[in-house]
């Protein structure tokens, strides 16, 4: 028999809400959770518009799944597990120049939108798998870094969120997520050439986040096998600064380095966290968590003393 219905959709907003994704998990959510509630009006369907406006409905989903390319390399972690044991050859260093320089095309495509920017600040402070949910995944005490230390660090970070409110212009393309784990890297006539996996957090976002990343890995893959002070130096440096030269060359973006520190802090906390990397020695755990503070502290990354910020 005929019923009557209410058909919803929402309107996008600056509250989180920009994308046609931001909505359909608030829809999915009110679909599965809305008839387990007295009261509540229950839900009939679950559906979306497509590209020529008509109605496809989504019959009892589950769980989502993304179907993508095969591509062909080999994770880039394991070169730089190679470089560890057998040094670097030009090629390397070609390849930390190809990642910049990929960068700093994809970076050049800006958006003007001041109220997505500080979205992805917001997320860069307050998200589950950013800096207080990974604060908040640390063991707790952590004799390594105390209740306290944290406290102060999450304060200094928040006051990084106000120094950004100036730098909305800045929002670009990124990768989100631009780390040697997402990063597939072949051989090619000689050269290394390399591909990307699991884009994330956003189309568009500070360009500070994609350099953090992978430069930070130069440097946590420089402290593996150092039982004195943590430092980064040999072949490791010359990747990190063959990335941050090129990087700067191509883009001119000096400007970088005022707002870089907390995505620092990011990474900084994932790289150091006992829960993905429990096989740390203590010397390059306390050196990558003694960095999240320093690098705070300065208003502007010196990129090319970064071991003051180690030590």
């Amino acid at each position: 028999h005929l019923r009557s219905a209410v058909l919803s959709i929402m309107r996008g907003d600056k509250y989180g809400h920009q994308f046609y994704w931001d909505r359909a998990a608030i829809l999915m959510f009110q679909h599965e959770t809305g008839g387990r509630l007295a009261r509540h009006a229950k839900p009939m369907g679950l559906g979306y518009f497509d590209a020529a406006d008509r109605m496809v409905g989504v019959a009892a989903p589950k769980e989502f799944f993304i179907l993508t390319e095969l591509l062909e390399g080999e994770d880039y972690y394991r070169h730089l597990e190679r470089i560890g044991r057998e040094g670097a050859t030009d090629a390397d260093v070609d390849l930390a120049r190809a990642f910049a320089d990929w960068l700093a095309d994809i970076h050049a495509d800006k958006r003007e939108d001041p109220d997505l920017y500080l979205r992805r600040v917001r997320n860069l402070i307050g998200e589950s798998e950013c800096i207080f949910g990974l604060v908040d995944a640390y063991p707790h005490p952590y004799a390594l870094f105390p209740p306290e230390r944290f406290q102060a660090l999450e304060r200094r970070v928040v006051d990084w969120r106000w120094k950004l409110r100036r730098s909305t212009h800045r929002l670009s393309v990124v990768h989100g997520d631009f780390h040697p784990w997402n990063t597939l890297v072949r051989s090619e006539g000689g050269r290394l050439d390399f591909s990307v996996l699991d884009r994330s957090r956003g189309e568009f976002g500070e360009p500070a986040d994609d350099v953090s990343t992978m430069s930070l890995n130069f440097v946590l893959y420089a402290l593996y096998g150092q039982t004195d002070r943590p430092r980064l130096s040999g072949d490791f440096e010359r990747l990190y600064t063959a990335f941050w030269e090129r990087y700067l060359e191509r883009t001119g973006d000096q400007e970088i380095l005022e707002v870089i520190a907390p995505f620092y802090v990011f990474r900084g906390l994932v790289i150091a966290s006992p829960q993905w990397y429990p096989r740390h020695p203590e010397p390059v755990r306390t050196g990558l968590l003694r960095f999240l503070e320093r690098v705070l502290e300065d208003e502007r990354f010196d990129w090319r003393n970064i071991n003051a910020y180690l030590e």
